[in-house]
């Protein structure tokens, strides 16, 4: 191939001083070529002479055919690269798709499992209200026929709803009733109008029973219809906490779905333009077997059309393109911004009527007086006024009801202190229990602040896990975009470069006929001095061994790429099935603790109702202590000092009637 001399020169640049470190093994190789052009150009001024044509045709047709096919080549590298590209991510798809339907089938799974969990508890519930609801219906009427004391078909008809509801909850009854009142009832069934006579049995001859069946049944009717009422808040309770339950996961599974179809979306679209790319690629490459075999008879062509007589002229020609098409190569600009991104490549979660009667007075008077007692004062009038008889017999009636006084006293002395001591001993028993209920309830709220704490922890954990997820596909995309770059730029180097190789190769390594042809001149005069000797120049080989080395490297950093690439696409892999695996443990902790937090809550509020409960108990405790005390209060404080008023009085009494005594016995012997 021909080409001017002066056209290749003008490709010629020069490079910075940065670039040139930058660049520095392929800078030498610019270096030497433009010494070696400098060179050429002394030579060629020496044979300027022998230059007479240029080959336009083959110049011509060589540009548009090595255009066409330098053309075709990047489209296949770059269709390559899109291969590739699209691969690795139809695969980092199919996983994170396979991962998706894995978790939303769990979910499934788990929603499945609650809602027949649920289904299966409201059945029983059902079946248990409507036995229970049986019961205070069978209990309401035997309430109703025993107050109304009905008999015939009503009685009847309340035996056999009382048998049904003993059989239906016996053991509930069996723990209910103590064993007496379990057997009255079962007496009561078997006879029920024995409860009904006219006349009393001799069952009823002992105590009223209807009475006593009638409040045994009272006492079944309130505790069915309170076991009844809690069963129904329990089954609210239930139904509540699966509702929370079922809206969460409905909404994981959801947003699992409506992710999978954009993975989906995205997969079907990537394997899509991934089959295009290889069909392309199949075209391209028959178009560029095409360009090239034509590019070879052309050049074939041009070969067997020079002229012998041009043979020194082609041939320093030919080696002045070479050096100058080389160095075109390597200073373009799409050469020098491929060097630089190819050799910098780097790849980067409570008294008598006598002395005697004054006396008996005056120790009445002096008792009634001291002890401030109206009767005794009173008494000791009489005495001056009434006769012996009927005064002995009022001291007698006095003292009879100062001893009883004093015993009622202290009977009610020891009620007070038994009752006092009852009511400080039930009170402090029920402050412990609302100690106790207190602690308990502080505990469960503590739990149940604990649990929703931990809850709210694990869900920003799952968002956190799952924005990591995320934003490790993006990363892992973005890496696997630039490892195609970094690829295509290693292979457009390894081309762009072996391209030179090629071209220094094809003349340094060819053999030249020149001093042939100057054999064939034909006979007769000698002709005039011919050239000098030519030789090649002598930095050729340093420049293609500098070459191939370049050429060694960018495969070598290629490969290495390739190689950090699949480890880089591995490790995304386990990363998001780690990710997935955790996630997955910690919503399954979430359904526990979720479950647990609920049963905490149940029992939270039967704590409080409990508690409720005590403090009535104790209120009642305290107003019953509060009346005691009323009630008490100065018996106690006053019960020595008026036990020794009465013991005074009673004596100050006996005194009086002795000295009446006394005072009617000497009237008897005087008289007699």
């Amino acid at each position: 191939m021909k080409v001017v001399a002066c056209a290749s020169l003008c490709v010629l640049t020069s490079a910075s001083v940065s670039d040139e470190q930058k660049n520095r093994p392929v800078t030498k190789v610019i270096n030497l070529l433009k010494d070696m052009v400098k060179q050429l150009e002394k030579e060629a001024e020496e044979d300027e002479e022998v230059y007479n044509k240029v080959a336009c045709w083959c110049k011509t047709n060589d540009k548009e055919k090595t255009t066409s096919i330098s053309d075709a080549e990047q489209h296949i590298d770059r269709l390559i690269s899109t291969i590739e590209e699209k691969t690795a991510t139809s695969s980092r798809l199919n996983t994170e798709i396979k991962n998706l339907e894995v978790e939303v089938e769990k979910n499934q799974k788990a929603l499945d499992q609650a809602t027949a969990n649920r289904k299966k508890e409201l059945a029983e519930f059902n079946e248990d209200e409507k036995d229970t609801l049986q019961s205070i219906s069978a209990l309401k009427s035997a309430v109703t026929v025993l107050s109304k004391h009905n008999g015939g078909a009503a009685l009847l008809d309340m035996q056999a709803a009382l048998r049904s509801t003993m059989h239906t909850h016996s053991a509930k009854i069996g723990d209910m009733l103590s064993t007496k009142e379990l057997k009255t009832v079962q007496s009561f069934l078997q006879s029920p109008e024995d409860y009904f006579d006219a006349e009393p049995t001799f069952k009823q001859s002992y105590a009223p029973q209807s009475g006593e069946i009638f409040g045994i049944l009272k006492n079944m009717l309130s505790t069915f219809e309170a076991d009844l009422s809690q069963a129904q808040k329990d089954e609210m309770q239930a139904q509540s906490a699966y509702e929370s339950l079922k809206a969460a996961k409905e909404d994981e599974i959801k947003n699992g779905q409506d992710h999978l179809e954009e993975k989906q979306e995205e997969l079907a679209t990537t394997d899509e333009d991934n089959a295009q790319a290889k069909e392309d690629l199949e075209d391209t490459r028959a178009s560029l077997s095409a360009d090239q075999a034509f590019l070879a008879n052309l050049k074939e062509k041009c070969q067997l059309t020079d002229q012998e007589y041009e043979q020194r002229t082609s041939t320093r020609q030919e080696e002045i393109s070479a050096v100058s098409e080389a160095l075109s190569f390597l200073t373009s600009d799409d050469a020098h911004d491929l060097f630089s991104r190819t050799f910098n490549f780097v790849q980067q979660s409570s008294v008598a009527e006598s002395l005697g009667r004054q006396r008996a007075a005056a120790v009445l008077l002096t008792t009634g007086q001291r002890l401030a007692s109206p009767q005794l004062v009173e008494l000791a009038s009489s005495v001056q006024r009434d006769a012996f008889v009927k005064v002995k017999k009022a001291i007698d009636d006095m003292i009879a009801k100062l001893l009883q006084d004093k015993e009622d006293e202290i009977k009610q002395k020891d009620f007070c202190i038994e009752e006092l001591n009852t009511n400080e001993r039930e009170t402090e028993l029920k402050n412990r229990d609302k100690d106790e209920a207190q602690a308990k309830i502080d505990t469960l709220t503590n739990e149940i602040e604990t649990l929703t704490n931990e809850i709210d922890t694990l869900k920003a954990e799952i968002a956190a896990l799952q924005t990591s997820l995320k934003r490790a596909g993006e990363d892992r995309e973005q890496e696997n975009k630039d490892f195609q770059e970094t690829v295509a730029d290693q292979r457009a180097t390894v081309k762009l470069l072996e391209k030179t190789l090629d071209v220094l190769k094809g003349f340094y390594n060819k053999k030249h006929k020149g001093a042939s042809l100057l054999q064939q001149e034909p006979a007769g005069p000698p002709p005039p001095p011919g050239f000098k000797s030519y030789k090649k120049n002598s930095g050729s080989g340093g420049v293609m061994g500098m070459i191939q080395q370049i050429i060694a490297d960018a495969k070598t950093e290629e490969a290495e790429a390739i190689q950090a690439e699949k480890d880089a696409q591995s490790a995304y892999e386990s990363f998001v099935k780690d990710t997935n695996d955790s996630i997955t443990a910690k919503q399954d902790s979430i359904t526990d603790k979720s479950d647990t937090k609920a049963k905490k809550e149940g029992e939270l509020t039967d704590s409080k109702k409990d508690l409720e409960n005590i403090m009535i108990e104790l209120e009642e405790l305290a107003n019953e202590s509060s009346d005691l005390h009323k009630a008490c209060d100065f018996t106690l404080k006053n019960f020595d000092v008026r036990q020794s008023a009465r013991d005074e009085e009673v004596e100050g009494l006996r005194e009086a009637k002795a000295a009446l005594s006394g005072a009617q016995l000497t009237l008897l012997q005087r008289s007699g």
